[in-house]
């Protein structure tokens, strides 16, 4: 059974819009589809700047220097995207819930789906659990990618295997020298 739709899913989803962002509102949309979102969005013409604001403020969540700072920042954006729950059976896909009133932009949509994956993503794995790729805090400029740990043990630093891989490198040349 699966209770946390907006958890992993919409962090992933909002990671991966920060680190490779679309070129136009339709990658947006084929990105929110990619993540596991169904619903058709009705478009206007702002929805690529407003989405883009949208993830500029979730990265200072993700940015934040301490815990409380990073709640006090979420709690922040889940208060502006502030909507009823609701039940919804669109498209037949089954009754679940949707943290968003009828008719809302994409970017209003995303930063709800946004901002509450992220609290139940930092509530149930921790605060901790959420960052920037330890790359680039080791060599400033080299790697600003956000790390999503959905790990078992709570302990990714490093973006890809390659970030992690060239750190190593650094650190032996380090002790070598």
């Amino acid at each position: 059974m699966h209770l946390n739709p907006y958890g992993e899913y919409a962090v992933l989803l909002a990671a991966s819009l920060a680190d490779d962002w679309p070129a136009d509102r339709h990658g947006i949309e084929a990105r929110t589809r990619e993540f596991g979102m169904t619903m058709a969005f009705a478009e206007r013409p702002d929805d690529h700047a407003s989405t883009r604001r949208v993830i500029d403020d979730w990265l200072t969540v993700v940015d934040a220097p301490t815990a409380p700072e990073r709640a006090r920042l979420l709690n922040a954006q889940m208060a502006a995207a502030a909507a009823y729950p609701r039940l919804t059976d669109h498209d037949d896909e089954g009754w679940h819930l949707h943290y968003r009133d009828e008719d809302q932009s994409l970017a209003h949509v995303l930063h709800a789906v946004i901002s509450v994956g992220t609290a139940l993503h930092l509530t149930t794995r921790g605060m901790h659990r959420l960052g920037r790729c330890e790359a680039g805090l080791l060599m400033p400029g080299e790697c600003t990618a956000v790390v999503v740990d959905v790990t078992r043990n709570g302990r990714r630093r490093y973006c890809s295997v390659r970030c992690a891989n060239r750190a190593a490198v650094r650190r032996h040349r380090a002790r070598a020298r």
